[in-house]
């Protein structure tokens, strides 16, 4: 299961402080590259969209937006964004609806490591089958090995760049761009983490 109750009691009670970390006035790098790659007027899912920041500069850029998370809390800051659907529902849940070639792109930016890693290889073959042939999806996740809680009490599991290209590979998503880096979250630690643009063959 990807419902993480700890997990969801420490964002729903900090999702407008959450909003507030996360603010930016433009999108970053990678979000922009990602817009960029997309047709205008592209449909979009954000998978894990937190406050809803980066849905909300996708929804200014034209793009036809549409947005999950678990937490309550944080589909109430996404609402308040412009141009972005949002509702709430989990991992589990956008696999067992089917969403079969909806989607011109996918935004999984720092959600999916909160699912088990058992788990991940199901979740994203559902991502490859609703993407459309040449569909952008992007995943962010911190980089290591494991998995553990943070100070917060959030659950996260860890991949190496190798391995999650890896992972991509074998649902037929192929990886086209990586990046990586380290800088502070929620919880105001700094760490590594990495992401890759693939595509749906």
């Amino acid at each position: 299961m990807s419902r993480d109750d700890e997990t969801l009691r420490v964002y729903d009670a900090r999702a407008a402080e959450y909003a507030r970390v996360t603010h930016t006035d433009t999108p970053g790098p990678l979000l922009a590259a990602f817009i960029t790659a997309l047709p205008p007027g592209a449909r979009v899912l954000d998978l894990g969209c937190g406050p809803g920041v980066d849905a909300g500069h996708m929804a200014a850029a034209g793009l036809v937006v549409e947005a999950l998370d678990a937490s309550a809390a944080m589909v109430a800051q996404a609402r308040k964004r412009h141009g972005v659907a949002a509702r709430q529902a989990d991992f589990d849940d956008f696999v067992a609806e089917g969403h079969d070639g909806a989607y011109h792109g996918i935004w999984a930016n720092f959600s999916l490591l909160h699912a088990p890693e058992a788990s991940l290889p199901a979740y994203l073959a559902a991502i490859h089958d609703a993407l459309r042939p040449g569909g952008q999806f992007h995943i962010a996740v911190k980089s290591g090995t494991g998995s553990r809680r943070d100070e917060l009490g959030r659950i996260y599991t860890y991949y190496t760049p190798d391995g999650l290209a890896t992972l991509l590979s074998n649902t037929g998503l192929k990886p086209l761009a990586h990046a990586a880096g380290r800088e502070p979250g929620l919880d105001g630690k700094p760490a590594d983490w990495i992401a890759i643009r693939a595509t749906r063959a």
